[in-house]
């Protein structure tokens, strides 16, 4: 047994400093981000094939995954369907240039109400780009019902925009490279 001073001094050194916490500490990094990387690729694999394909226990899979929801670092599970077999011919990026003098918290938040009222924006922010201050995207039957839908926004919006501008596509023509998150690699997590 120690003295009680060493007892004192070993437990005010920080853990960090214990090389068997620092490993665990690096190998739970480690094996989040190998996790991530496999759930970008497949998040209906099962945690039993997950651990076959990390080299881990089943358990400690389930327990790394529910860490990571736990933590938020995974909002939620979801599918990349075929838009296409959907009815979806469009897939818009709409970039807005709000009026700067008239942003405030209150427009913000009657922004994000009007959004959500509009099932087939599924996500729209704000940032800086291209003299731009948002951006939405959407999925559209249709170039008509996109088109209604932006005059709709116009209507309702313009007062406060001084510039809207979209890139239109054409769900399944033009693809040089898939959406998907399949292809992620460690390097970038």
């Amino acid at each position: 047994m120690g003295s009680p001073e060493h007892k004192n001094i070993s437990r005010s050194l920080p853990q960090i400093l214990n090389p068997t916490c620092a490993t665990l500490s690096i190998m739970r990094k480690d094996l989040s981000k190998k996790l991530i990387i496999e759930l970008f690729r497949n998040s209906k694999a099962s945690d039993r094939t997950l651990a076959k394909k990390l080299g881990v226990s089943q358990p400690t899979i389930t327990r790394a995954r529910r860490d990571m929801e736990r933590e938020k670092l995974i909002k939620s599970y979801t599918i990349i369907p075929d838009w296409r077999k959907l009815g979806f011919e469009i897939f818009a990026l709409t970039f807005v240039k709000m009026d700067p003098k008239v942003m405030s918290d209150e427009l913000v938040g009657k922004v994000k109400d009007y959004a959500s009222r509009f099932p087939n924006s599924f996500f729209a922010a704000t940032g800086e780009g291209l003299g731009m201050t948002g951006v939405i995207m959407s999925l559209h039957k249709d170039y008509r019902g996109y088109s209604r839908k932006l005059a709709l926004f116009r209507q309702d919006w313009g007062q406060y925009m001084s510039d809207i501008q979209s890139f239109v596509m054409v769900t399944d023509e033009g693809v040089i490279k898939d959406f998907s998150f399949k292809y992620f690699t460690e390097d970038l997590v």
